[in-house]
């Protein structure tokens, strides 16, 4: 049985871990600085398990020691968004929150695979493979695969289809210079520039990059939480059950779509030992601009860092 370590046990984390383990992909450990909230939460869940038929551990926990020989950590520990705050005033503080995580993960779980989730996702990102010095193939983000499912769901929407048959695509920074790809966004196959016309698909496009901050100022005490943690459960899944599904994740590039040393949303392969292969797409000129302009954003971002 694999063992999965989410670090937060917010509303993120303690959703991953149902989603987790009503898969079965492994035992799972759930820990967070708050006493009582992970144990009560694991608690909760485990009863859930004669109702759901589920049969694998749940654990709470405060104690870092707990995490021991992880096959998988997600980290989902990190302040959440309010209304009117941007990915990127989170950096000071979730820096510091990722790094001592990360920390702990070096010490207690060597061998593992790491997700980030924490926002600004691609910024954290590189700080965990920085503060862990994990190999960048085991230290990835989650990120894509959210923020194309959203792209995938305005656009089930606006045909009045199901959204089991659209297959989105976005690359990029998560975050508002995020590069939804239309052209290579299918309908069973068939492309969405095929489907509706350049107004909508620009209409639904700008709906994604903003998808996040719409349900914040919806829900105005929180953000997303169900959406993503479906996210975090597939790229898990991959990796635990070695499935070498092509997902887009926020992995370090070296040299990859012209950009070297820097993590950035794009499609890859993700199996047992994590990232097996980045793809590259043939990008138009003004998708990659796009591209290159997400890039950008990301270094300004860790040229801030102090690490």
């Amino acid at each position: 049985m694999k063992k999965i370590t989410v670090v937060g046990a917010g509303f993120v984390g303690a959703t991953t871990v149902q989603r987790i383990a009503e898969k079965e992909l492994g035992d799972v450990v759930m820990t967070d600085i708050v006493e009582g909230l992970p144990q009560g939460k694991a608690l909760d869940l485990m009863e859930s398990a004669p109702i759901e038929g589920f049969d694998v551990e749940i654990m709470g926990t405060n104690d870092y020691k707990d995490i021991q020989d992880s096959d998988v950590v997600v980290i989902t520990a990190g302040l959440a968004r309010k209304p009117g705050m941007t990915r990127d005033d989170l950096v000071k503080i979730n820096s510091n929150i990722v790094g001592e995580v990360c920390e702990n993960i070096k010490k207690y779980a060597p061998d593992s695979v790491v997700i980030v989730v924490t926002n600004p996702l691609d910024i954290m990102t590189y700080i965990a493979m920085k503060k862990t010095g994990f190999h960048p193939s085991r230290v990835f983000g989650m990120s894509g695969v959210l923020d194309s499912a959203r792209f995938a769901t305005f656009v089930a929407m606006e045909l009045g289809c199901s959204a089991r048959d659209v297959d989105a695509m976005v690359l990029g920074g998560h975050g508002d210079t995020m590069v939804p790809l239309p052209r290579h966004t299918t309908v069973s196959g068939v492309s969405i520039t095929e489907l509706m016309d350049d107004d909508t698909i620009d209409r639904l496009v700008e709906r994604a990059v903003n998808g996040g901050a719409e349900i914040v100022e919806l829900l105005k005490t929180g953000s997303a939480f169900y959406a993503p943690s479906a996210a975090i459960t597939a790229m898990v899944e991959s990796i635990v059950r070695d499935q070498h599904r092509i997902l887009p994740a926020a992995v370090f590039l070296h040299g990859q779509y012209g950009h070297e040393g820097i993590y950035l949303g794009v499609p890859v392969k993700l199996g047992a030992n994590g990232v097996e292969a980045i793809l590259e797409l043939d990008l138009t000129e003004a998708e990659q601009a796009m591209l290159d302009k997400s890039a950008e954003a990301v270094k300004v971002g860790i040229s801030t860092l102090d690490i």
